[in-house]
């Protein structure tokens, strides 16, 4: 016999997000231990520290209502992930991360800021393939992104990232907050995203040289 979890929709989807949020803890605590132990290494573990720092970020924000509190949530699934708690709720940057920015301390480039364009970078390839393409949707995505980029010193003048996204809110700025992208639009900016992002994770193992 089959057992619902849920009665509408809506719950439905709230189940799935409390599934995500469920395996996002858990593979952070997993990826944890596998750099403490030194079977990642440290360019693996950034990448995916990162990608699961945002994914967390984005999707707590959504549930905020639904679950008030992350450390209850851990607590009433018995989750044991104390590792992953202190890197996505106490940290919130990955540890080599952490570990180049108080060796730099002199220099520009900041952890939380690192963490905030990678962030950017996601929510804006999610919005696009949820198929949020009007101009008012897009635009503060681009500008928040771009605001992030110029913030970091370790891009080179050069940086892709930067330059597409100068294009991209240059476009959006020309044209109504209502008026929508193409199907052929909205794939190019995808395309250039991605290319930016991993441009962006590139530069990342000598920014503290």
């Amino acid at each position: 016999m089959e057992v619902k979890l849920w009665n509408d929709k809506r719950e439905r989807e709230m189940y799935e997000n409390f599934a995500d949020l469920f395996a996002i803890v858990k593979t952070t605590e997993k990826l944890e231990k596998a750099y403490v132990r030194d079977i990642v290494s440290s360019q693996v573990y950034e990448t995916e520290c990162l990608k699961l720092i945002a994914q967390f970020k984005t999707l707590t924000s959504s549930l905020k209502d639904s679950i008030p509190s992350i450390e209850r949530f851990v607590e009433t699934y018995k989750m044991d992930c104390p590792s992953a708690l202190n890197r996505l709720l106490v940290s919130g940057v990955p540890a080599t991360v952490e570990h180049r920015t108080s060796a730099s301390a002199s220099t520009a480039t900041s952890a939380a800021t690192v963490a905030e364009c990678v962030q950017h970078f996601i929510t804006a390839m999610d919005s696009l393939k949820l198929n949020m393409v009007a101009v008012d949707q897009v635009h503060p995505l681009l500008s928040d992104l771009s605001a992030s980029l110029n913030k970091l010193n370790i891009l080179p003048p050069d940086y892709e990232g930067k330059v597409k996204m100068k294009e991209w809110i240059g476009k959006l700025s020309k044209m109504g907050a209502a008026d929508e992208l193409t199907e052929q639009q909205a794939r190019q900016l995808h395309f250039d995203l991605e290319s930016s992002y991993n441009s962006f994770m590139a530069a990342l193992p000598s920014a503290g040289n």
